[in-house]
Order: structure tokens, then sequence, then C-alpha cells
């Protein structure tokens, strides 16, 4: 049996959409979109691993902030689906099958320092952040301001995660 495309993000067409946003530039945004939950989603995860493993005397900091990020990141994948959704696409059902070119890994080889987890949280929010900056300036070179907002606001929320988490081991 052949293998099932997962990641089949097209949905089928009922009524033409009409929003204004060129269907391959939908389909784009669409396919893009998946990439960016599928990151927020790693980085979900991250934060929780770290939130629930920190130690030293960084403890308190990054548990505590940690926690306010993986709320607000699991939040944020809701609102990325269903974005995707309202484009005519469907989200992925699969964030690690191959389809999906990911930047955002996941911690590998054991529990890290808590300056060691500082520092690869700055990066996985700086690079989703990058991520989301070429996007947002796809969206509104395609006449998709809802999407740009969007990104928008995911954007300050990893600017600002970044700059937290660097305060924390800023001498």
């Amino acid at each position: 049996m052949p293998k099932q495309n997962v990641l089949n993000i097209e949905t089928p067409k009922v009524d033409p959409i009409r929003m204004g946003v060129a269907d391959d530039a939908r389909r784009q945004l669409a396919r893009h979109l998946s990439v960016l939950l599928a990151e927020t989603y790693k980085l979900t995860v991250k934060s929780h691993l770290y939130h629930w493993n920190v130690v030293g005397p960084l403890f308190k900091s990054v548990h505590d902030l940690t926690e306010e990020h993986y709320e607000n990141l699991f939040a944020a994948t809701d609102d990325l689906a269903e974005r995707i959704r309202a484009l005519g696409h469907r989200a992925p059902v699969n964030i690690d099958d191959g389809e999906l070119t990911l930047t955002i890994p996941l911690p590998a080889g054991g529990v890290p320092t808590a300056e060691d987890m500082i520092q690869d949280l700055v990066k996985s929010h700086e690079t989703i952040a990058a991520e989301m900056r070429d996007m947002a300036n796809y969206a509104h070179d395609n006449n998709d301001p809802v999407t740009e907002d969007l990104l928008t606001e995911r954007i300050t929320f990893h600017d600002k995660a970044a700059w937290m988490l660097r305060a924390l081991v800023t001498a």
C-alpha cells in the first residue's frame, strides 16, 4: 500500500474561496503556516521539558518564565491552525513525518544546564521569529493582512521571550 501523504493540506473545494488572496498564495501561506505551527509545537514541548527539569540558582526564574511561554505557545497553535483552515487548507496531522522542513530541534543528549536551556530557547525563539518575519512579508505582498497581523503578534511574543531569556544570563 502506498504511503499516505499526511501533510495533504488541500481541502476538497465545495465553493471557490473568494477572500482576495490568490489560490497559489493561499496554498503557499498554508504550507508555510503549517511549518510554523509544527515549530511552535516543538518549542512548546521544549519549553515544557525545560520547565520540569531546570535546576540551580536560575530555577525559579526559568521555571516561571517557561511556564508563561509554553502556555502562550500552546494557545498560538490553535490560532495558527485556524488561520490555515480559514485559508481553505487542512492543518498538518503529523509534524514529524519528513514532509515539513523544521529548524527547531527538541533537546537531545541528556538534561542541559539551566544556562544551556536558556541559550537553546533564545536561539529557538529568534529562529522562529525570523521565519515569521519572512512569512509576514510574503503575506503582506500577497494581500493577506490577517495572516500578516497574526504573525506580527507572534513575532512580538518571540522577540520579547528571547529578550527576557537573554536577560537571565547576561552579566
